[in-house]
């Protein structure tokens, strides 16, 4: 997986010369991700827990959440959740679906990779735990 993060497009190479592209909402400016990174966890409707440098920054939208919240319909990460790790440890960093498909095309996030979520879907079934994820 390739995402170049300043057009807002996700890359799913299936073979030289060959790929899926999907659109993406990325991190805002500061907190944009880039890397190389292994999805090393799938979730089918992931539970999600703001991380205490977003309740920070913004308490009154996550402190409410610190205790987490199940996964389902309204839960931020949508329908499926591709965790990506380096060197074995989990970044943080998620490509998910999203309750919010406006903000596709948009630096919006706290530096997850927001896809729609039947896209989601559909890379979930077809990428598996392994698979390298670069991003620029």
């Amino acid at each position: 997986i390739i995402v170049v993060s300043p057009k807002f497009f996700l890359y799913h190479v299936l073979a030289p010369g060959r790929a899926m592209r999907y659109g993406v909402a990325v991190g805002k400016a500061e907190l944009v991700f880039r890397g190389e990174a292994t999805i090393q966890r799938k979730v089918e409707w992931p539970s999600w827990t703001p991380t205490p440098e977003m309740i920070e920054r913004n308490p009154q939208a996550y402190k409410k959440y610190e205790g987490g919240m199940p996964g389902g319909p309204k839960n931020p990460l949508g329908a499926r959740a591709h965790y990506l790790y380096q060197n074995g440890h989990d970044t943080a960093i998620r490509i998910h679906g999203t309750t919010e498909p406006s903000s596709i095309g948009h630096a919006v996030s706290n530096g997850c990779l927001r896809m729609v979520n039947d896209h989601v879907m559909a890379l979930f079934d077809r990428v598996p735990i392994g698979t390298p994820v670069t991003v620029y």
